[in-house]
């Protein structure tokens, strides 16, 4: 039996956005380029997903930098990545508002085959009718004044999630680093400005996405927001120390709070040693979910693959695969019910309680 998928997290439009030369590729047509386009999606069951804007360092270059202990010694199999410089909100806001139009002009040219929902009531009419459903997503908020007046413009265009931090700080808080083995205790919570973003969110309807934030700006917004908490692409912590992923404590308060864990694809997020170039299956994927599912309930459990922003596992080459990770899951135990709970269910339920319509 199929299962439809509605994904948490992909980076498709900004790989896109970015694409130059024989790079280049269009998200309404076939190619064998990147993770996710339409054709490849239906083919997938991927029923729609969160769209990230993500504006980059230009011409930073990730640094994978040695650990080593008291004695002057480097300690295996442990890594440390410096945090990127900030990012100009004036560099952010064109880069956001160029990605966001990308979107809104692919939404036209689809001639109805795709829609940006703006309430979980337009997401679960997509998911009935077979429209493919797009929620319009920010990583990183450079681009907003820390008065927030741009939020609320944002928001009228359409913005309906949006993640404080990526891995580096910002005007609102601080991200996780890209270190191994690390907690993600990296570090102050939320500034003032961060605190009052939290609240215009839960005031406006917008899902707050806790991956990438430290622990501390976590439990900020764990004590500020009244939506559930919701990670949308990050895995356990207990199974991959990165601190990208989700302690055990934190698992807990996201089921307290009726949120979700969306598992992230990523091969460095998944495998026990953090490396990104070693081989990984797509059972790793199961794994997590298993132990997420079973430390605080299936109900609690998404997926969000990070496709087109990460290294996917070597048998899931791109989103045609995701009837194979669907399958993983079912031989980890998780039934028919559960696994239409973690492929839209539970974003239904989230959303319901987080937008307002």
């Amino acid at each position: 039996m199929s299962i439809p998928v509605f994904d948490g997290h992909n980076d498709t439009l900004t790989q896109i956005h970015n694409a130059v030369g024989e790079e280049a590729r269009n998200f309404l047509e076939r190619s064998d380029r990147g993770h996710v386009d339409l054709p490849r999606a239906r083919e997938g069951g991927m029923a729609g997903g969160f769209f990230a804007v993500f504006t980059a360092n230009r011409g930073w270059e990730r640094e994978i930098l040695p650990v080593t202990g008291p004695d002057g010694a480097k300690v295996p199999g442990a890594w440390t990545v410096p945090f990127p410089p900030r990012v100009a909100r004036s560099t952010a806001l064109a880069y956001t508002l160029s990605v966001m139009s990308d979107l809104f002009r692919c939404e036209r040219a689809a001639g109805g085959a795709m829609e940006v929902v703006r309430t979980a009531g337009d997401l679960e009419r997509c998911l009935a009718d077979g429209t493919f459903a797009a929620v319009l997503h920010i990583e990183g908020v450079e681009a907003l004044d820390t008065r927030l007046e741009a939020l609320d413009v944002f928001f009228e265009a359409g913005l309906r999630s949006l993640g404080p931090v990526w891995s580096r700080p910002n005007a609102f808080g601080r991200g996780v680093p890209f270190d191994f083995p690390r907690t993600p205790d990296t570090g102050p919570g939320l500034t003032a400005a961060g605190k009052r973003l939290v609240r215009a969110c839960n005031n406006l309807g917008v899902m707050v996405d806790l991956s990438h934030l430290n622990e501390a700006g976590f439990w900020d917004v764990a004590r500020l927001s009244q939506a559930p908490l919701v990670a949308t692409h990050s895995c356990a912590w207990a199974l991959a120390p990165s601190p990208r992923n989700l302690t055990d404590r934190q698992l807990d308060a996201v089921r307290d709070s009726g949120g979700l864990a969306g598992i992230n694809f990523h091969k460095g997020f998944l495998r026990s040693d953090g490396d990104p170039k070693s081989p990984a299956s797509l059972t790793e994927i199961a794994r997590h979910a298993r132990y997420v599912a079973d430390r605080i309930g299936v109900e609690h459990v998404a997926l969000g693959s990070d496709f087109d922003g990460a290294v996917m596992p070597d048998d899931l080459p791109d989103v045609t695969a995701l009837p194979a990770v669907v399958e993983a899951l079912r031989d980890a135990g998780f039934g028919e019910g559960d696994l239409r709970l973690i492929g839209t269910g539970n974003w239904l339920r989230v959303l319901r309680a987080t937008w307002h319509g």
